[in-house]
């Protein structure tokens, strides 16, 4: 049996806190590290990571302390964990908190590495219109993502499928994943590969400017932008509601569909960010094809189905998005 100090934040890290935690023949989860409680929601309430709360929930003891300060090494040695577990925890670990375990740090990264290395490997596999992606484990050392990997899997990208979605089945997938890796590990039955060197793409945050839909590119980049986007940042855009309109308002995207060619509905000639809207669609124009915006979240309203927004918006027939 192997002591593991897990160390985790997001909901995608759970599937893995629990995989280890219920596999008590392999694992024994000596304590959980994660992000302290942080302000979320209009009330800007403190609230636990989705790690903590389902440590909490498993009756782990929490650990929620800067990796970095002095006092660390110390707490971390008195767990007594053999091994480290790393599922998107969001800190950086020196080598003293590195080199503390007698087995090492393990991370599950969401891509096929060394593609993709970095923070968003999820969004950025979408956006750049890959069709396959998967998970990795990979022993953690000073370089981002560079370690040597213990296991991957493959997964095909859905044809529509956004980052949310895709993070949730690689997540699920990546928890036995992990699993297997550290069991084989400590059995002696995985000899980590390192990773092939060369100039691989890097998987850097989305920001909220990044996520800007521009509509003077092919509706299929904005259909892809639109997926990496969903639900983080959100891909948005400004919307004036009339030609004239003096203050455009921010339109967020969560679903669109780019117009088939066998598609009647589908209105012809718009231009980039004109708008297009009848009784049960609402199109926007781009550079090639017109886009069905399918869902959206105007400023101050609740998202919903774009054709019942727009209903209640009262667009005009100079209505456009930029």
């Amino acid at each position: 049996m192997v002591r593991v100090l897990f160390a985790g934040t997001p909901e995608a890290a759970v599937p893995s806190l629990r995989k280890l935690a219920h596999d008590t023949e392999h694992f024994d989860v000596v304590a959980v590290l994660t992000r302290p409680d942080a302000p979320a929601g209009r009330g800007r309430k403190l609230m636990p990571s989705p790690v903590k709360q389902a440590a909490l929930e498993l009756g782990l003891p929490v650990m929620e302390c800067d990796p970095s300060e002095e006092t660390f090494l110390a707490a971390l040695k008195a767990t007594g964990a053999e091994a480290g577990a790393v599922v998107a925890y969001g800190r950086l670990l020196k080598e003293p908190v590195l080199d503390a375990l007698p087995l090492g740090w393990y991370n599950l990264h969401f891509s096929l590495l060394p593609q993709w290395r970095g923070a968003a490997p999820v969004q950025r596999a979408i956006w750049a219109g890959e069709s396959l992606t998967g998970a990795s484990v990979f022993r953690i050392i000073k370089g981002m993502d560079e370690g040597p990997v213990l296991a991957q899997s493959t997964v095909e990208i859905g044809a529509h499928e956004n980052a949310g979605e895709l993070l949730e089945r690689l997540a699920q997938d990546g928890a036995n994943l992990l699993a297997a890796s550290l069991q084989g590990m400590a059995e002696g039955q995985i000899q980590p590969v390192e990773q092939p060197q060369g100039a691989y793409e890097v998987a850097a945050k989305i920001t909220h400017d990044d996520a800007r839909m521009h509509f003077n590119v092919p509706a299929f980049a904005l259909d892809r932008q639109i997926r990496a986007c969903t639900p983080n940042p959100g891909a948005w855009c400004q919307l004036h509601e009339a030609a004239d309109a003096l203050e455009p308002i921010q339109l967020h995207v969560a679903k669109a569909v780019v117009a088939g060619a066998d598609d009647e509905s589908a209105p012809h000639g718009l231009k980039p960010g004109e708008l297009k809207v009848t009784k049960h669609h609402v199109w926007v124009g781009t550079a090639t094809d017109a886009l069905e915006l399918l869902v959206v979240k105007a400023q101050g309203k609740k998202q919903m189905g774009a054709a019942e927004w727009a209903r209640g918006a009262h667009l005009t027939e100079g209505a456009f998005c930029d």
